[in-house]
């Protein structure tokens, strides 16, 4: 992966916070096998750095970044009391009408970093909305209440509605010949997805500043989901 330049990916900032836009294929933490990761890139501008919360190395969007320990905590405790609004997209398989529709499963993470629905598990709760449908996908709001591991894609299989290219949790690559009628692959090549990811993106968040005023940032999507959803558009 290309050297990413940390200032190009701010969205928001102030004297106690940042708000990034993370690109996908890049580690919240240290990753052995990458060179580079947020945590590292974020110290490098303000070295009290410290992340509010991850984004799977695949997912990107909106990710909050503390300056000073006193924000790292005052954010903490809204985490922990659910007062942190995520709002996260997704382009799912099939059509599917959601209205806030809320998911209570709880979920168990094995050691395998693989999360599933067991009555053994933590609490766990996903509320999502249908924004549009297409021939035969549907982009999703996905507002998750509380923060396991994988929840938004395990809850939405759970509803037999994977994400695609989420092939851990039943999820298919989206190709463009299964889109376009008269889809023409040149000789000897093989088709690639149109997004080689989840397709799952931190759309927007919204949490308390020091001073107690409300700071809410959105991200936009990143060009490969951006791509999907204009193939989704134009081939609806």
């Amino acid at each position: 992966m290309k050297k990413v330049d940390f200032q190009n990916l701010i969205l928001f900032e102030n004297e106690d916070y940042l708000v990034i836009n993370k690109p996908p294929y890049l580690s919240s933490l240290d990753d052995r096998h990458e060179a580079q990761n947020i945590l590292d890139l974020a110290k490098a501008y303000t070295a009290d750095s410290q992340l509010c919360h991850r984004l799977d190395k695949e997912t990107s969007g909106c990710l909050v970044i503390a300056k000073n320990p006193e924000a790292y905590r005052h954010l903490a405790m809204q985490f922990e009391n659910r007062e942190v609004e995520k709002v996260y997209h997704a382009v799912i398989e099939g059509i599917k009408d959601f209205r806030q529709e809320l998911v209570d499963r709880n979920l168990v993470a094995t050691n395998k970093g693989i999360a599933k629905v067991s009555k053994e598990g933590k609490p766990a709760q996903t509320v999502f909305s249908t924004l549009k449908t297409y021939y035969a996908h549907t982009l999703v709001e996905c507002k998750p209440i509380t923060g396991r591991l994988h929840q938004i894609r395990v809850h939405l299989a759970y509803l037999k509605a994977p994400i695609c290219g989420d092939t851990l949790y039943g999820g298919k690559p989206l190709y463009l010949s299964s889109l376009k009628r008269r889809f023409n692959l040149k000789k000897d090549t093989e088709e690639l997805p149109i997004m080689q990811r989840v397709s799952l993106h931190a759309y927007s968040i919204e949490f308390l500043g020091m001073g107690g005023k409300p700071i809410k940032v959105s991200a936009p999507y990143p060009k490969d989901f951006q791509v999907l959803v204009h193939q989704l558009e134009k081939n609806a």
